[in-house]
């Protein structure tokens, strides 16, 4: 269930009874506080997160983490034009951090990211517990 499915006709309902553009003021606290969007696909041991961020021109601004179950995007977008004025501001520019749950455990060895056209993709493998890699630790008794 989406909470903000009707999100557009309370806002509507909240500006018609507080003031035409009563929300504007709070907008800066909700605007991108799912930045970067992704969509997460699986099949049944692989995953596919696509990561919306536009203008990303460096690679090295954008830091991907795998953490078992889990995946970390952290980075710095510039959408600033040198010579230009900004008058409308709605794609986010500057510091963002999402960390997204993943279906299942992964590998963090077996990664594959890309970027193109403004999607960060990348392609993970699930992580099957292996039993065959199991060993035996030796107990060293101590003497008093």
């Amino acid at each position: 269930m989406d909470p903000f499915k009707n999100w557009h006709e309370w806002r509507k309902n909240l500006d018609s009874f507080m003031g035409e553009d009563f929300l504007n003021s709070f907008e800066g606290i909700f605007k991108y506080n799912h930045f970067p969007q992704v969509n997460v696909y699986q099949t049944e041991n692989e995953v596919l997160v696509l990561a919306s961020i536009p203008g990303l021109d460096d690679m090295n601004n954008v830091d991907v983490y795998i953490d078992y179950q889990a995946i970390e995007l952290k980075g710095t977008i510039n959408l600033r034009y040198k010579g230009f004025r900004l008058t409308q501001d709605e794609l986010y520019s500057g510091h963002f951090e999402r960390k997204i749950n993943l279906p299942f455990p992964v590998k963090d060895d077996r990664v594959d990211a890309t970027y193109q056209n403004g999607l960060l993709i990348i392609h993970l493998h699930r992580l099957i517990p292996d039993d065959q890699h199991k060993h035996r630790v030796s107990i060293k008794k101590i003497e008093n």
